[in-house]
């Protein structure tokens, strides 16, 4: 009898010592639940910009600043910024203040870019800061990339523009100038990037390091979270092209944030 009594304790040690472990695995399989959004408003060059701060779950490797395209919104580029925010980047998404002024949008995210330099406002101060931008955003973002602290752009599916009473198209004229290393992630033409009217900054930018054109894709595949009026007006959206320019997002944060 005692010998099943001893037997009994031991399995119900061993079972509680099991129930124990495949508690603890549980937890640790659980996702870390992302950091709170904050929605803060400041002025940057003269303008009251609302923007959303995605704090890094660790103490951040740099920043990088997300800019939406036309028509669109800060929280269209919200799947992207709470990804970074995961892999330790403080991650800042504005509403760009002047919708057909580029440059003006360039001189607010460079005021943005001067905060997150100096400090106090988002945190410690930031010494490596990426801009990514999506279509319109990809134009105003690229005229702030020679900003001090910027130390690469990421082109979306970027548009381009020759303003009035310029010969030039103002992002091309400014890809020649840039020494900022640049990715660009791309669409095949169509009338929502202007017929891939941005395709020769890849051959005008003097530190480009890749230019990736993703078959199939269309404009809205390149936006996160994207909605119905892109898709009706765009094209669907697919999850592997999706994923695709996620990992050149994440690619270009391990290569310029390390």
């Amino acid at each position: 009898m005692k010998p099943l009594i001893r037997y009994a304790r031991q399995g119900c040690t061993a079972m509680v010592i099991v129930a124990a472990a495949m508690a603890m695995m549980a937890l640790a399989a659980e996702p870390v639940a992302p950091s709170p959004v904050q929605t803060q408003v400041h002025t940057l060059d003269g303008h009251r910009v609302t923007l959303d701060v995605y704090p890094s779950a660790d103490p951040p490797r740099g920043a990088a600043i997300l800019s939406h395209g036309f028509t669109r919104s800060r929280r269209s580029m919200a799947g992207h910024a709470q990804a970074l925010a995961n892999a330790g980047v403080l991650v800042l998404t504005p509403d760009l203040p002047c919708t057909f002024d580029f440059r003006c949008n360039a001189r607010a995210l460079a005021a943005l870019i001067g905060l997150l330099r100096t400090g106090g406002t988002f945190g410690a101060p930031v010494e490596k800061v990426m801009l990514v931008g999506f279509s319109a955003g990809g134009l105003s973002s690229l005229l702030a990339a020679d900003s001090p602290g910027v130390v690469g752009f990421v082109g979306l599916d970027p548009f381009d523009r020759t303003m009035p009473d310029e010969a030039e198209r103002l992002g091309l004229a400014a890809a020649g100038r840039l020494r900022t290393e640049a990715l660009l992630l791309r669409a095949p033409p169509s009338r929502c990037n202007a017929e891939a009217v941005a395709a020769p900054w890849g051959h005008a930018l003097p530190s480009l390091w890749r230019d990736e054109l993703i078959a199939g894709a269309s404009h809205c595949d390149f936006e996160s979270p994207s909605d119905w009026k892109c898709r009706l007006a765009c094209g669907d959206t697919d999850p592997i092209r999706q994923q695709r320019v996620r990992q050149g997002l994440m690619d270009a944060a391990t290569r310029w944030l390390r």
